[in-house]
């Protein structure tokens, strides 16, 4: 198990992990952003579509966050800023408390996403809220393609061997070991060995060729988020310096 202190701004989702994040430059003032999975989000009919994307939905969606002493605090998220499984695997929710609010009322710090590409060979923490367990892995290499299913992933983070992440895991933040800062974020494992299937993800180079690697786990990037802000932190994918995939 790990330090309690290593859950501060985790988050529990009826379904998954994921993390209360803020970007640099942020202000106190600013709603508070929870950072999960696109897979994760309550969709009717299953998954979001490949090319599907979600900006500035109105949602309601109860969420708990966990204090340094491991309470759980409950905040409400009122909208989706972004959501797809198109090139990553990411939402990001707004709730309806400030991070100023949040300190506040529960002592909550969030944890700061970083703006760079992570490096290979960095050793990480992967806290689940969903689990209340914490796995600590490295970041093994990047993966050109990452097909699973109906879905293709960009420059996926594949984890150690032995890093053995579960279901319920998904949309965990990436933490770089001994900081607070969100480098990636853990979304989906080959399970069984199966190829290019849902829950059975297989890696594709440049060439094209298929590998499969039974029971590897892996992340995606999160730092292109700073690409698709504006000066007000609004999610604008119209902006040239967006390279996240955009509303059709």
């Amino acid at each position: 198990a790990a330090p309690a202190p290593l859950f501060e701004g985790i988050v529990k989702l009826s379904n998954c992990s994921g993390a209360l994040i803020t970007l640099e430059g942020m202000p106190q003032d600013h709603k508070a952003l929870v950072l999960t999975n696109g897979h994760c989000v309550q969709k009717p009919g299953g998954y979001l579509s490949p090319g599907e994307v979600w900006v500035n939905k109105p949602i309601s969606r109860s969420l708990g966050i966990y204090t340094k002493n491991m309470e759980l605090k409950k905040v409400n998220a009122t909208r989706i800023l972004y959501a797809t499984m198109t090139g990553t695997d990411v939402t990001l929710y707004e709730v309806d408390m400030s991070y100023a609010d949040i300190k506040a009322k529960y002592g909550i710090e969030p944890l700061m996403l970083a703006s760079t590409r992570p490096l290979e060979r960095v050793k990480m923490n992967i806290p689940s809220g969903y689990w209340d367990r914490n796995w600590a892995c490295d970041t093994e290499g990047f993966v050109f393609k990452l097909k699973e299913g109906a879905w293709t992933f960009t420059d996926s983070i594949r984890y150690n061997q032995g890093c053995d992440t579960i279901g319920g895991t998904s949309g965990s933040p990436i933490v770089e070991d001994g900081t607070r800062i969100v480098i990636g974020i853990n979304n989906t494992s080959n399970e069984d060995g199966a190829h290019c299937t849902l829950n059975n993800p297989c890696e594709v180079d440049e060439a094209g060729r298929e590998v499969v690697i039974k029971q590897r786990s892996y992340g995606q990037q999160t730092y292109h988020f700073y690409g698709c802000m504006n000066e007000n932190f609004e999610i604008d994918t119209k902006l040239a310096s967006c390279e996240m995939a955009k509303p059709q």
